[in-house]
């Protein structure tokens, strides 16, 4: 798939600079599939916590010892 894509000049100096030995082609791409990736996540752990209970979370760590930490734990 193809697109006409223009971008600001200081756009186009910023990935100049970061982009290495990638193309601007690949950064982008790469840019692209960050965002899609950050996007999806972002949804995935909002319905994850529309499916969680505050109430049953409190319950889970009541459940837990109260036990000093053992010394590998200190730092």
């Amino acid at each position: 798939m193809n697109y006409a894509l223009r971008l600001p000049d200081y756009y186009k100096k910023e990935i100049e600079a970061l982009k290495g030995d990638t193309s601007i082609n690949q950064f982008i791409v790469n840019a692209v599939a960050e965002k899609i990736s950050a996007l999806k996540t972002e949804s995935y752990l909002q319905e994850r916590a529309e499916k969680g209970s505050r109430s049953h979370a409190l319950s889970m760590l009541d459940q837990v010892l109260n036990v000093p930490a053992e010394s590998q734990d200190h730092i």
